[in-house]
């Protein structure tokens, strides 16, 4: 039962909160144990909330993803955690997160109230409509980004809420194109929104978009303003593993087909593991170490 619970509460889809760290990280702020401490509690309070939202999500869902291949293990749609349990684990995963939030500035619960809201919102109609789906799961990385600078009182840039909400935007809708997959094979209609989608459209976005956020992230890295701010000139180094991560994701998305979960190719491809590792110690090595 345990188990089914801890798959109910996706705990492993927490990974996404820690964008809540990226203001901190870019701002050479990292190691302040007081930001720190208030960040790991932001962490465990954006996480209880999101675990709240996707029972919620799934409540709603039980009888979609009971047609879909793989959420139909889902644990409420396969029956192993009930309904009735389900909504009162949601209910204490609620308030333990917002209880959470009290002990962080008044503007995270702020920031809070509006990701429960937008995705409450969500989950009851808004998923449907197309495009706008897209944007509302992208603006809540957006929403995370926000949190994690107002705990580490660090100011957000343009360019980061730019580069966030591009990549979200791209790995959602690398997603969705898996969805799409499973609607030509099925023939079954498992998002009313993906009827308003097709491959060609899908494939145009992601390679749009990709293109964008790799020439976004190189103008972020060389622009004067962010130069000045870390007193370095080589973050454009960086671009490296940023564009290399994504030809990867693009290589699994449009010649593996395998893209349906993001969090389980973070856990599961070791490409992506790789680049993801070595910009995060060539951003810790520029920012920390060889600081010029």
């Amino acid at each position: 039962m345990l188990q089914s619970f801890i798959k109910l509460m996706r705990v492993k889809q927490w990974v996404k909160n820690l964008f809540l760290f990226i203001p901190v990280f870019f701002a050479g702020e990292f190691f302040q144990p007081e930001k720190m401490s208030a960040l790991v509690i932001g962490f465990f309070s954006f996480s209880l909330v999101s675990s709240a939202i996707y029972i919620l999500n799934d409540y709603r869902d039980i009888e979609e993803d009971r047609l879909h291949a793989e959420k139909r293990y889902r644990p409420l749609a396969s029956g192993a955690v009930s309904k009735p349990m389900g909504l009162t684990l949601m209910i204490i995963l609620m308030l333990t997160g917002l209880g959470l939030s009290l002990l962080l500035p008044k503007w995270f619960s702020i920031i809070l109230l509006i990701y429960i809201t937008l995705n409450i919102a969500y989950s009851m109609g808004l998923k449907k409509i197309s495009i706008l789906d897209l944007i509302i799961v992208s603006f809540g990385f957006i929403l995370r980004v926000t949190a994690g600078g107002i705990i580490g009182d660090v100011f957000i840039t343009h360019w980061l809420i730019v580069m966030i909400f591009l990549l979200s935007l791209f790995i959602v809708i690398a997603k969705r194109r898996d969805d799409i997959l499973e609607f030509v094979d099925s023939g079954k209609v498992l998002r009313k929104s993906i009827q308003k989608y097709n491959l060609q459209f899908v494939d145009s976005l992601l390679t749009m978009i990709s293109g964008i956020i790799i020439v976004a992230y190189i103008m972020y890295t060389i622009s004067p303003d962010v130069e000045s701010r870390f007193d370095t000139q080589y973050l454009y180094v960086t671009s490296l593993f940023v564009t290399a991560g994504l030809i990867r994701y693009l290589q699994i998305t449009l010649v593996e087909n395998n893209s349906g979960s993001p969090v389980k190719l973070l856990y599961g491809d070791r490409f992506i593991q790789f680049t993801i590792a070595l910009w995060l110690l060539s951003f810790f090595l520029i920012l920390y170490v060889f600081k010029v």
